[in-house]
């Protein structure tokens, strides 16, 4: 074939249609709706989307055009490059000053910290120096936002402080334990901030609407998205009613996310967060560029384990990823170990060179709104934006975020969601790597803190930052707890017939077991009931399981229970797999314990083997 002929080639237009057929026929009788599957935000995810998943102009035609979904700038990254924020964890001025120089030297290009650790706030122009005249600053400053602001007062040239140093006071109030004061107190103070910066410190920005807080208690996307255009009104309303103009609260706002695990609907929520904020803004008479959001960024908090503690890199690798296609602003990329909340030289340069892989080796920076084109997550931007409204109205029938939060409607919205996804987990039909499957029995977790809940002057009914593997970390916690008690947290594998006929079964229950730091004690090629007896005397564990073919549990399963149970009656005994319905009450009936299989509530099992053995060794 020529070159012409090859250029003018052209590949035969495939239609939908056409591509059913093919799966249809991939799929060998099953029907394609078996290809879909429901979110947590009540999203249907179809095997393939198209052009014509759209619907008609709901797709911006070119970056940094409203509605801004495609990102705030025409040329991206290229115009105005996302500032790498990695929080800096210092105790004194000092200190932070000499870790602000090192990280900037490392690629460092925003002066972000961690303000509850700094024991004199009111010092930072200490720390900083005269970084803040090349650098802007990326603080959430939660309750001590006062005292920073007086701090940065005392710079040299306060008009060159840019960036923001940033407060809540819806989010403060519900998820800090530590805060004594209610919300309309610290309205009043954020206000007051507000006022003196404008004077002082006239480049920075003093507003967040902090969306992490409920992202890190359990919330879905859509929830994350309505409740932060729910507190972002409250804000504008109240800093309106104290005489603020429009264009002044809009030019000091900031958005705060923390971005999941869920890559494409992380992107999508990012980028359906600019389309309602824009429309929100516009409602209240905004025009133009004072409709844009800025967006500052972290990795979720929500995610990390304690156990097989290196995977969160590739977590946060993964999730900084969405949320640099996502379009931000700002960004934080939480270190391997931060579920103990201590840090290292090594965590933090990990982390930091997460983002600078994707800056300088993935070339992000030179690509305008890299997501566009899919049709996938224009789809997904389009349903997060419809489900995000309603919820968003539905909130403000409520009497808006604050009365919703006073009242704890939103805590008891977040709390079904966060029950759903932990029931996921609990079943492993969400697979936490290391935690929850293929976790390591020798392995020594990180020393994570769980959060101590309580109830703050306001008496708002608290938002717990909570990591989703807290539960199967806790499993752990009492294996352990059994090893110092010289109790062995172990279960006896009863393996029917040759290896070929037992090792599936017995793989699957190693691997169901180890999650609760329960060691499996596999037996020999057991062929007759006398075997089982000699196996069980000499492990003498609490829990067997049996493991063989389907064809062996049909001609030995139920006598071999029932015998073994009159030997051992104490034992409780398990079958691998499920057997056929109408096989369940000679099952019941010979004294079987239980059946373990891919649907089986892992985490209720071992709970209840955990206690069962430490009842045991108490004599109950």
């Amino acid at each position: 074939m020529s070159l012409k002929k090859m250029i003018e080639e052209k590949f035969p237009q495939q239609t939908n249609e056409d591509w059913e057929q093919s799966a249809e026929k991939a799929l060998k009788g099953k029907s394609l709706e078996t290809l879909s599957r429901n979110t947590y935000e009540n999203i249907k995810l179809k095997p393939l989307y198209s052009r014509e998943d759209l619907e008609t102009g709901a797709l911006s035609q070119f970056p940094g055009a409203e509605d801004f979904r495609r990102g705030s700038y025409a040329a991206g990254y290229l115009s105005e490059e996302w500032k790498v924020a990695q929080k800096i964890s210092a105790s004194s001025s000092e200190e932070l000053s000499d870790k602000l120089l090192a990280a900037i030297k490392t690629g460092q290009t925003a002066l972000a910290f961690e303000p509850e650790q700094l024991k004199n706030p009111e010092k930072i122009s200490l720390a900083v120096g005269e970084l803040y005249e090349r650098y802007p600053f990326s603080v959430d400053a939660g309750r001590n936002q006062h005292l920073i602001m007086a701090g940065l007062g005392k710079v040299k040239e306060r008009e060159k402080v840019s960036g923001y140093v940033a407060a809540d006071p819806l989010a403060i109030a519900a998820a800090d334990t530590l805060n004594d004061r209610s919300i309309d107190e610290l309205y009043e103070t954020l206000n007051q901030t507000m006022s003196d910066a404008a004077i002082n410190l006239p480049s920075l920005k003093t507003i967040m609407v902090n969306s992490a807080v409920y992202h890190n208690s359990g919330a879905n996307a859509v929830q994350e998205l309505a409740l932060a255009l729910a507190a972002g009104v409250n804000h504008l309303q109240y800093l309106l009613d104290k005489g603020k103009s429009l264009e002044q609260i809009l030019s000091k706002m900031v958005f705060k996310f923390a971005v999941g695990s869920n890559f494409f609907m992380e992107i999508a929520k990012l980028r359906a967060a600019r389309v309602l904020w824009g429309n929100v803004a516009e409602a209240f008479g905004a025009e133009g560029d004072s409709k844009k959001m800025v967006i500052s960024a972290e990795t979720s908090f929500f995610t990390k384990s304690a156990y097989d503690s290196y995977v969160n890199m590739l977590r946060a690798g993964n999730e900084a990823f969405a949320a640099v296609l996502g379009g931000i602003q700002y960004l934080h990329v939480s270190p391997y170990n931060d579920p103990e909340r201590a840090k290292s030289p090594f965590s933090e340069r990990i982390a930091r060179n997460t983002q600078l892989i994707l800056r300088e080796e993935a070339h992000l920076l030179k690509v305008s709104d890299p997501a566009g084109g899919s049709w996938y997550i224009e789809h997904l931007t389009n349903e997060l934006c419809s489900k995000s409204w309603e919820l968003f109205l539905e909130i403000e029938e409520q009497g808006g975020m604050a009365d919703a939060l006073q009242t704890g409607w939103i805590q008891d919205q977040i709390t079904q969601v966060l029950e759903k996804k932990k029931k996921d987990v609990h079943t492993r039909k969400q697979s936490i790597i290391g935690t929850n499957i293929y976790a390591n029995l020798d392995e020594k977790p990180l020393q994570a803190e769980m959060e101590t809940v309580q109830n703050s002057k306001s008496d708002l009914k608290t938002i717990p930052q909570v990591r989703l593997s807290e539960s199967f970390e806790g499993l752990r916690n009492l294996s352990e707890r059994l090893k110092g008690k010289g109790i062995r947290p172990e279960a006896g594998l009863i393996c029917l017939g040759a290896l070929k006929d037992h090792k599936a079964r017995a793989d699957f229950i190693s691997g169901f077991l180890a999650p609760g730091g329960v060691g499996a004690v596999k037996s020999g090629s057991v062929n007759n009931p006398e075997d089982a007896e000699a196996f069980i005397q000499k492990t003498n564990c609490r829990h067997y399981f049996i493991c063989g073919s389907n064809e062996q549990y049909e001609s030995m399963a139920v006598p071999l229970i029932k015998q073994l149970k009159e030997a051992f009656p104490s034992a409780e005994i398990y079958l691998a797999g499920l057997p056929e319905e109408g096989k369940k009450d000679e099952y019941k009936n010979a004294g079987i314990g239980g059946y373990i299989h891919v649907k089986s509530d892992c985490y209720g099992t071992l709970l209840n083997m955990l206690n069962e053995m430490e009842a045991a060794s108490n004599g109950q």
